[in-house]
């Protein structure tokens, strides 16, 4: 190893958010760490099941679900029908219109 251009490593304490405190090595240059989580408070390690929200994306996820209950959704079926319908009104209402030949018979042209 050449000397001088490695970081120094130091034992520092890690604090966790549950209280549990630990050393471990780094070449970080403080003396603690604070955590949010560790082994003894990570829900994979306890089985139990605890929502980390941090950047509030759970509360976000939720308030859009709630958004979307409150909306009414129609499924296809039920487009293509009062497709369906609305374009049977329109047929109705329309009379027939004439084509160029009516259009040309119509008019009398004589040659």
């Amino acid at each position: 190893m050449k000397k001088g251009i490695h970081p120094k490593y130091n034992q520092i304490k890690v604090v966790c958010s549950c209280g549990n405190t630990f050393t471990t090595g780094s070449t970080l240059d403080v003396e603690t760490i604070n955590v949010e989580l560790c082994s003894k408070c990570h829900p994979f390690y306890t089985g139990e099941q605890k929502i980390v929200d941090t950047d509030n994306l759970v509360k976000k996820f939720e308030d859009k679900i709630e958004k979307s209950k409150k909306m009414s959704f129609k499924s296809k079926k039920a487009k293509m029908a009062e497709r369906k319908a609305k374009k049977d009104q329109i047929s109705k209402k329309q009379e027939p219109t004439l084509t160029l030949k009516d259009m040309l018979a119509n008019a009398d042209i004589s040659k």
